[in-house]
């Protein structure tokens, strides 16, 4: 490809995104743009598959049989949402099976909150009215972004996500409507994921290494902390409903604004669990390394039929 071809595409591309036509997989793109995508599509993968591991091991141990339907329709539903995402980045020519292999091997990262203990049924709630409220936040913008799978992907993602923090903020809301005990333990729920939920935003923009190109890429639409702010603003009215408190001592509201001021995230704590060294990180791994082990047999059946059909 000349310099001049090669700077046409670029012209191409860049006009593409400036007046929000939807890039797709048989376009020209940046090298850059591609790895990217291949990056953030296979980390927010991985987050939805690992994510699948602090819930599961409440499916049987939840309250009743409503709960547990409630709770295994939540798990496969994230299943699915790793599906789409795996499949959005093997349009821009990822393996499936490089990239689940950097996920055992630790080589890919996935969000840090799923590296937290699941320690009583509150957690559960914890998780569908916190987590999945960060994703939500984080999330809905991405049904914008300036490519074309990954776009569509979301709006089916985040439609169910959107079911999966009522379902979480039910499940507390039943708790602190419930006993004593059972409001302590919404409230010692909420004491141990607010902070982690927070985190789940990324570093602050000043330390956020791929944030600015995305944004001007589109792939992104709003900075970590303009989304962390949006995700406090949601929240801190709910945990009033339910009559817990955040733990934060320096939560505010502000008037003139409309918004809330909030304390300082423990940054070291962050980087720790993204290094692999948080509460659960190992276990994760191991857990998921021995389940695709274990499903080994089924892909081969799977791969075995297809081949007989065709």
């Amino acid at each position: 490809m000349s310099v001049i071809e090669s700077r046409t595409l670029q012209e191409d591309f860049e006009d593409k995104i400036r007046r929000d036509i939807r890039i797709e997989p048989d376009d020209w793109m940046p090298e850059k743009y591609r790895k990217t995508l291949i990056r953030q599509i296979s980390q927010h993968a991985h987050s939805e598959i690992v994510g699948m591991l602090p819930e599961g091991n409440w499916i049987t141990r939840a309250p009743s049989l409503k709960r547990k339907v409630g709770l295994l329709a939540k798990v496969q539903d994230e299943a699915g949402h790793g599906l789409y995402l795996y499949a959005a980045a093997e349009t821009l020519g990822a393996d499936r099976a490089d990239l689940i292999d950097e996920l055992h091997t630790g080589k890919a990262k996935y969000s840090s909150i799923f590296n937290y203990p699941t320690l009583t049924w509150a957690d559960i709630g914890a998780i569908g009215w916190l987590v999945d409220g960060a994703a939500i936040k984080n999330q809905v913008p991405l049904c914008r972004c300036s490519y074309g799978p990954y776009g569509r992907a979301m709006v089916r993602v985040c439609k169910e996500e959107s079911f999966h923090q009522r379902q979480g903020f039910l499940i507390m809301k039943a708790l602190c409507d419930g006993t004593a005990e059972q409001k302590a333990m919404a409230q010692d729920a909420l004491n141990r994921w607010w902070w982690p939920a927070l985190m789940m935003f990324g570093p602050n923009d000043s330390a956020s290494t791929h944030s600015a190109q995305s944004m001007a890429w589109k792939i992104k639409r709003f900075s970590n902390d303009d989304l962390r702010q949006k995700f406090v603003d949601m929240i801190a009215p709910q945990a009033d409903i339910l009559g817990i408190t955040i733990p934060d001592p320096e939560l505010k509201y502000h008037e003139d604004t409309g918004h809330y001021s909030f304390g300082e995230i423990d940054w070291e704590e962050f980087w720790n669990v993204v290094k692999g060294n948080g509460p659960c990180n190992r276990q994760r791994i191991k857990t998921r390394v021995k389940a695709h082990e274990d499903g080994a047999w089924v892909r081969e059946a799977i791969t075995a039929y297809a081949k007989k059909k065709s």
